[in-house]
């Protein structure tokens, strides 16, 4: 990282919130962190970036192979906090009801009764989403967006704390149902994971062997988990109260506006980009930038705030040309490119 931008403190805000130190939403947030990172061994970016998303109020899209502990990641979170949790396997033959719950007839009294679906918990696991057709798909996406489900005419609210991990499989494409662009930009970050390093499979097979043994260092619930919905919401509205300069903001403007105005910046980004990220990019870099500066005990906003989370905000909301693909070009090194033309503000 450049020496100038981590010398750029000034530019952000500082003395309105307090000091970290005097504050108690720290400890639960940090306890939350140790213990999901303690469980989910070599998957550290993964783990940083569920709690963004979930201090942010936003769901996540993963995409990795088999095996990598997605599931097992928002099990722990579940566990670290209060809510219900629920894994939702895609299928070619579900239906959307299957996901929101129906209407049963009621014989003995000719009513209907509304029984709810898997939806109605605090975080969900949408497990291989693109296995399923555009109408569970979308089904999902709408619970996502409006935060209720509307069955036979009536209107159902979820749950205030709604956390939605869904994940995609990389290596197989045969029977999937590949997610429109519009319907992946309702997806705050996507996170891309790959396998562990060699000294973190070691201790992942020592963790398992443990925990079925009930043996060893299996990890416990500190003391003060799980956190409550309440600490959470709190946490959630100092996210929001925290400031963001105006450098700053221009600096996350610029940097979605350089997506879908290339030419103004490079030949071969005009070359490689086809359709830029919307202005829910930019949403999305105002709620986890805030939330990442918050998670690190800061109260201010940096441009390498942006800039670590440029790619899982960007990277499914950019769309390449055939010559970006035909050039071996990927959409990560396309937002690296960004990332170095950009001024910082």
């Amino acid at each position: 990282m450049d020496s100038e931008l981590e010398e750029r403190p000034s530019i952000g805000y500082t003395g309105k919130m307090a000091e970290p130190d005097n504050n108690p939403l720290i400890a639960p947030a940090k306890a939350l962190s140790d213990f999901m990172n303690a469980r989910i061994l070599g998957q550290p970016r993964l783990v940083s970036r569920m709690l963004i998303a979930l201090l942010a109020d936003g769901h996540i899209l993963v995409e990795g192979p088999p095996g990598l502990a997605k599931t097992r990641a928002v099990k722990s979170l579940a566990s670290g906090i209060e809510g219900e949790f629920q894994r939702i396997q895609f299928t070619p033959d579900l239906l959307p009801a299957d996901l929101t719950g129906t209407d049963v007839y009621r014989p003995h009294d000719g009513s209907f009764n509304f029984q709810p679906g898997p939806l109605f918990h605090h975080l969900i696991v949408a497990d291989e989403i693109n296995r399923a057709p555009a109408k569970v798909q979308s089904a999902l996406l709408e619970s996502m967006e409006e935060r209720q489900i509307t069955v036979g005419g009536n209107t159902y609210p979820l749950p205030e704390l709604f956390f939605v991990m869904a994940t995609q499989n990389p290596i197989e494409h045969e029977g999937t149902y590949p997610l429109p662009e519009a319907q992946l930009d309702r997806f705050l970050l996507k996170i891309n994971i790959g396998y562990p390093q060699l000294d973190s499979e070691i201790r992942i097979m020592r963790q398992v062997r443990n925990e079925a043994q009930h043996i060893g260092d299996s990890v416990d619930l500190p003391d003060s988990l799980p956190i409550s919905q309440q600490t959470l919401f709190d946490i959630r509205q100092q996210i929001l109260d925290m400031y963001i300069s105006e450098p700053v903001e221009l600096y996350i403007t610029q940097l979605v506006q350089a997506s879908r105005d290339p030419r103004a910046y490079s030949s071969d980004l005009e070359k490689w980009i086809q359709y830029g990220a919307s202005p829910r990019a930019t949403l999305a870099f105002d709620r986890c930038t805030r939330a990442l500066a918050w998670l690190e005990g800061r109260d201010y906003v940096s441009p390498e705030d942006v800039q670590q989370l440029a790619h899982e905000i960007m990277r499914h909301r950019v769309l390449l040309t055939y010559q970006a693909e035909a050039d071996g070009i990927s959409v990560d090194q396309v937002i690296d490119e960004l990332i170095t033309r950009v001024p910082v503000a």
